[in-house]
């Protein structure tokens, strides 16, 4: 049985998550949630991922600001802040196994990391989640995403598909319509991940360091 991951990056942002949220408790279906930090600033949003919290899906870091991958930083300290700034803001609502997903722009490599994020993340003891499912929510025309999540699925025996919080709100539709296509082929929806797809593991490096970060 092929299995499959939902993953939600980039919110909470109000107006969008709660539609997701609706539809995931309407199946039963888990998700992990990566938020960006500077989002939970807003009472009204960190309201809704308290709720995906106690509905229980998983609550992911995914960096401060979503700006550049933190490889590409300049200065080593300030992509290791992009990390902690954003934990302290996700603090009690944080996943056990502090889960975190690096702004890759929807590729794998080094620059998703500094050698310095690196380091603070295994420190830290955190859980890196990449991805293997990317359908390109956000790119026009933006109902495209689903054929393609659709053709990746069928190709893998295990899907993390990264979709993003504010590409749904115009398109429950079409994330029900996945949903729907997922129930009657029979695709399991987990709330784990494969290991391919977790680069480190509670701190413990699983992949050659220069796979996933470049630089100081």
């Amino acid at each position: 049985m092929s299995k499959l991951t939902l993953t939600f990056d980039n919110g909470p942002l109000p107006g969008a998550t709660e539609g997701i949220l609706d539809v995931l408790k309407e199946r039963r279906l888990p998700a992990t949630f990566f938020v960006v930090g500077k989002n939970l600033t807003d009472p009204q949003a960190r309201r809704l991922i308290e709720r995906a919290r106690d509905e229980g899906h998983r609550v992911g870091n995914h960096t401060m600001n979503h700006g550049k991958p933190l490889g590409e930083y300049d200065d080593a300290q300030e992509s290791v802040n992009e990390i902690a700034d954003a934990e302290a803001l996700i603090g009690e609502l944080a996943d056990p196994d502090r889960l975190f997903r690096p702004q890759g722009r929807g590729k794998t490599g080094p620059h998703l990391l500094s050698r310095a994020a690196l380091r603070h993340l295994i420190d830290n003891r955190y859980t890196m989640v990449t991805w293997n499912n990317v359908p390109g929510d956000w790119l026009e025309p933006q109902t495209a995403w689903f054929d393609k999540a659709l053709e990746t699925l069928a190709t893998q025996d295990w899907s993390v598909i990264v979709l993003h919080d504010h590409c749904q709100v115009k398109m429950m539709n079409l994330l029900d319509a996945f949903l729907d296509h997922v129930e009657k082929t029979g695709i399991e929806v987990r709330k784990d991940f494969p290991a391919s797809c977790l680069p480190i593991v509670r701190g413990e490096l699983m992949v050659d360091s220069s796979e996933i970060a470049t630089g100081a």
